[in-house]
């Protein structure tokens, strides 16, 4: 029993390293930066930004700045009501939320000649896409059944392919 709760401690700290590592660190603009002449919104298509990925801005600190702001600031290219802002040269920027999160540089002429970027974020990897509803019906019985080797490793497998509510019943089954 110690040793299968064990297994199960050990098997969800797994599952949680995992959930950790999904995040996406993108260097906006790659290898060009955050600059003027790169065109934004050709880097950021076929990429699927998601909560928890983080933006890096690099630049010339003191020569542009990377401000978020909204949907009308974005259009006007107006920092006057910036969520954020800073230009320290290296920019982290992590998507907390979903929904478009808006960029611009707020060195004058620079937005107006493109220097501005959106992005859609969508929820994280590790959040489900539909609600799950935790089982209310207890195992039948909380020692394996088959008398095959590693049935509890077997056990395991299958709970990490039927998703996290089938891992929160085997767990519960141990104790």
């Amino acid at each position: 029993m110690a040793c299968q709760s064990s297994l199960a401690l050990g098997f969800l700290l797994l599952i949680s390293c995992v959930s950790w590592s999904s995040a996406t660190d993108y260097t906006v603009g790659d290898s060009s930066g955050w600059a003027t002449g790169v065109d934004y919104t050709t880097w950021a298509s076929g990429k699927t930004f998601k909560e928890g990925d983080t933006l890096t801005f690099n630049y010339a600190s003191g020569s542009h700045t990377v401000s978020e702001v909204s949907s009308s600031d974005y259009s006007s290219c107006s920092t006057s009501n910036a969520i954020t802002s800073d230009n320290s040269g290296t920019t982290k920027i992590t998507l907390k939320t979903s929904g478009t999160h808006y960029f611009i540089c707020g060195v004058p002429g620079h937005c107006s000649g493109g220097m501005k970027l959106s992005v859609d974020t969508v929820g994280s990897s590790s959040s489900p896409s539909t609600p799950s509803t935790p089982s209310t019906t207890p195992p039948s019985s909380t020692t394996p059944t088959s008398t095959t080797p590693n049935s509890g490793t077997m056990s395991m497998v299958s709970v990490a392919v039927h998703g996290m509510s089938g891992l929160a019943a085997f767990v519960l089954g141990l104790f």
